[in-house]
């Protein structure tokens, strides 16, 4: 490279502020390291109210723990004692086979529902659309206790011609028990939801992929099937898991129906012993154990519908927990050596 007129190897200053070669010594850029002692260190800023607030995060919450633990109100004797019995677990049974059939059923309905939603027959678009309408809009309780009087308006139920003779007939009242009835209940709640679910997954695949598929010869249900379905259950996975959890919550409603789900059964327990904080509690830490486990659950799902759409996979929870530990431990380690460094604390 020729030097501009007037300047010349020679003429650059001895010491310029920054060496004319873009390399340096690693010396040069360490705040730690100082030979003679005239340059200033660099020290890490601190946060001092991000301190406070953790530091005051973590005071509130010790002091909710010890007012639980400690409060002899909630008896946790009485806890441990009806935990693990016969009829809590039974009940707990029910609970997990309830919300594992409505979300099968409730998906099973809701795949169709949402097809119809887009589909371009106006006639199918519009019953699907009224049918979400109607059980979005009616709150669970009064749709399940409409299903449980449902002998009032129906009182026989039959099968035959379409506007015509009936070749058999069955009484409702015999036929729709309270679990069956609840069953149909929250299926039919949880459809419509599903429906909503699986129509924004669908939404949420490029329309360039459809339109790949047609360029290819590709009919329109083979595409729905084979490109776009597959594509629309990552984004279907995590809405599907919050609609798990909130099913499980929501199947304690069945109660009212004398269903023995979990909350049920632990109201028939504290009906005849009169504890009823120590029960109810039974009942908080099942929810709350199997909400856990559900949650770590679809974090698997999500991490096995992300390949091939992500560089890198999400991180498992136990893998979350250990990067987050290593964080602190590096913040800590930080934090030591910066003190160390201090004016008064120079190594």
């Amino acid at each position: 490279m020729v030097p501009p007129s007037g300047v010349t190897a020679s003429s650059a200053p001895a010491s310029a502020p920054f060496p004319l070669s873009g390399r340096t010594k690693a010396s040069d850029h360490d705040p730690g390291h100082d030979p003679d002692g005239d340059l200033p260190r660099i020290v890490p800023r601190r946060h001092m109210t991000r301190w406070l607030t953790a530091a005051t995060a973590l005071l509130v919450f010790a002091m909710v723990v010890n007012s639980v633990v400690r409060n002899r109100a909630f008896q946790w004797d009485v806890v441990g004692r009806y935990f693990t019995t016969g009829a809590v677990l039974d009940g707990l049974l029910l609970t997990l086979w309830l919300t594992g059939a409505v979300m099968v059923l409730g998906f099973l309905l809701g795949v169709p529902l949402a097809v119809m939603r887009l589909s371009a027959n106006p006639v199918l678009r519009t019953l699907s659309w009224g049918y979400v309408w109607v059980f979005r809009s009616t709150p669970l309780l009064v749709q399940l206790l409409f299903w449980f009087n449902i002998g009032a308006l129906y009182p026989t139920l039959g099968f035959g011609v379409p506007f015509g003779p009936q070749f058999v007939t069955v009484q409702t009242v015999n036929l729709l028990g309270p679990t069956l009835t609840a069953v149909i209940g929250l299926t039919l709640h949880e459809a419509a939801y599903a429906t909503e679910v699986v129509r924004g997954g669908i939404l949420s695949v490029d329309a360039g992929q459809t339109e790949a598929a047609e360029a290819l010869g590709i009919g329109r249900r083979r595409s729905l099937r084979r490109i776009v379905i597959p594509q629309a259950v990552r984004s279907i996975v995590p809405a599907a898991g919050n609609m798990l959890i909130g099913t499980l919550k929501g199947t304690s409603i069945v109660s009212v129906l004398a269903v023995h789900d979990l909350l049920y059964s632990v109201q028939l327990v504290y009906n005849q012993t009169y504890q009823v904080i120590p029960l109810l509690m039974v009942a908080t830490l099942w929810y709350i154990a199997v909400t856990t486990v559900l949650s770590a659950g679809q974090s698997y799902v999500e991490r096995h519908y992300a390949r091939g759409a992500a560089r890198e996979l999400p991180p498992t929870p136990l893998k979350r927990l250990r990067l987050q530990l290593a964080a602190l431990r590096a913040r800590l380690h930080a934090a030591t050596v910066s003190d160390a460094r201090l004016p008064g604390g120079r190594r």
